[in-house]
């Protein structure tokens, strides 16, 4: 048997060299196409696909922890207002069952939260398993000796809670789009910027302008958008707030024109936060706002990702932005946001 498993071993590695080398040699040939790039999660056939929308999370625990502090405290965390958007909305939706009823249907749903009270346990602590009844899964469990000692560590791990399991959606969400996604756009983005960037396929409408991009599904109540564009890295302070939101919209205002006579889009200069992050060991400034169009009274929220692409010199913009008027915007914007994790600069793609 483990001859059996050297061998394949050994001949997916050469088909996977082979499919590399393939890629970019036809990438190098015509300099439009880019190159495949496909990062297949493996699966088991046996193993189910699970249940559950995006961002919903179910808790395992007795129905007197679900009605007092431990259950009190998930909520308060599991409810927490998404930042930036123009309404109040959930970080997720938050179902409840009992040990009794967590059997092979409810296994399967895809974000788990198990408490376990347990005298044995000296503190609170979190246990971590991926797709073990289903895929894709995470089930988190929270064990401790007490009631109020777990309702009080799940409060201290509030944004280590959320930030895990939002990481795992957008992770999921990005791998789904590697697999299926616009491929015009992300043949129009290599052509122009030498990158990669995976969007939904329901963005189909596309406009090109100098150093910039910009896709949209044109929708009839609501319109969700995609954006790349490229300005010279000059120094680090080009990623200061304010020459940041100066730099948006020069790119914004001369390619996004409203629908009125002079109206184009600009950025609510009192709603923008900007965070430094890393993403796959590089620095990305993650900036989140408001954005509007002068002289009308459109606007909507946005998230962008700005990179250094240090091959060329420059930092590479990708931005989602959505206008929904009297529309919930959380499942859009997350969508989104999924597609800019997407983005492969040149430095990355071999």
């Amino acid at each position: 048997m483990r001859y059996i498993r050297f061998i394949l071993l050994m001949i997916c590695a050469v088909l996977l060299s082979g499919a590399a080398t393939s890629c970019k040699n036809d990438g190098e040939k015509d300099g439009k196409k880019p190159p495949v790039h496909k990062k297949h999660r493996s699966k088991s056939i046996l193993t189910p696909t699970s249940s559950g929308n995006p961002y919903e999370v179910m808790v395992v625990c007795s129905d007197s922890a679900f009605a007092g502090y431990v259950g009190k405290a998930l909520k308060e965390v599991l409810n927490r207002p998404i930042p930036m958007l123009p309404q109040d909305e959930p970080s997720f939706h938050v179902s409840h069952v009992t040990e009794k009823h967590y059997d092979r249907i409810t296994k399967l749903f895809r974000n788990i939260i198990k408490i376990e009270v347990n005298p044995h346990y000296s503190e609170p602590r979190i246990k971590l398993e991926r797709n073990v009844y289903s895929d894709p899964q995470l089930i988190m469990t929270i064990v401790g000796p007490t009631e109020n000692g777990i309702s009080t560590f799940i409060t201290e791990k509030t944004n280590f809670i959320i930030k895990y399991f939002s990481s795992e959606e957008i992770n999921r969400q990005a791998t789904a789009l590697e697999d299926e996604h616009n491929i015009k756009f992300n043949e129009k983005v290599y052509e122009m910027f030498d990158c990669e960037l995976y969007i939904p396929i329901d963005l189909n409408k596309m406009k090109v302008g100098e150093n910039f991009i910009w896709a949209s599904d044109d929708g009839m109540s609501s319109i969700q958008n995609v954006c790349i564009y490229s300005y010279p890295y000059v120094s680090q302070k080009v990623f200061n707030r304010g020459v940041y939101i100066a730099l948006r919209d020069s790119f914004m205002g001369a390619n996004i024109p409203g629908e009125l006579e002079g109206s184009k889009m600009a950025t609510n200069p009192d709603f923008v936060t900007v965070d430094n992050m890393q993403i796959q060991g590089h620095y990305v400034q993650e900036a989140r706002g408001f954005w509007e169009m002068t002289k009308d009274v459109m606007g909507g929220p946005f998230v962008a990702h700005s990179q250094i692409d240090t091959v060329n010199n420059r930092v590479i913009v990708v931005e989602g932005f959505v206008y929904a008027p009297d529309k919930m915007k959380r499942t859009m914007m997350r969508r989104l946001e999924a597609a800019l994790y997407t983005l492969r600069l040149p430095e990355k793609k071999d």
